[in-house]
């Protein structure tokens, strides 16, 4: 059974930092693409970054170089770090995992996390 686990989300000012990170078990994590998602009130599940199997990886251009995300295959985790954070950033953010490559596209990520809260104040 596919099982991911959000952590690390909180409440910061604007300009604070704050890591995520995403627990998976019950798949071959190190062949799987990875990748966080966000969702405000406002808008649908919009992606922010993803990272391959190669860690090649992508980013949201409202992120672009305030965040950066990793993955470690041996603890089978997920990380995005994110610094001067904006309280645009605010919102609940998922980890979501597909087999293969990578996608920008909500709808082809197959596993879920639960999500974490990130609020960010002004």
């Amino acid at each position: 059974q596919v099982q991911l686990v959000e952590s690390g989300g909180g409440s910061v000012q604007t300009g604070g930092s704050l890591r995520l990170s995403c627990a998976a078990s019950g798949y071959s994590y190190s062949t799987y693409c990875m990748a966080w998602f966000r969702q405000t009130p406002d808008n649908e599940r919009e992606p922010v970054a993803y990272i391959t199997t190669n860690t090649v990886t992508r980013y949201a251009d409202s992120v672009k170089g305030r965040f950066a995300i990793s993955r470690d295959d041996a603890k089978r985790s997920l990380y995005l770090e994110m610094n001067s954070l904006k309280p645009e950033d605010t919102g609940i953010y998922y980890c979501a995992t597909r087999s293969g490559s990578c996608a920008w596209v909500r709808q082809w990520y197959t596993y879920w996390g639960r999500g974490t809260q990130v609020t960010v104040s002004s």
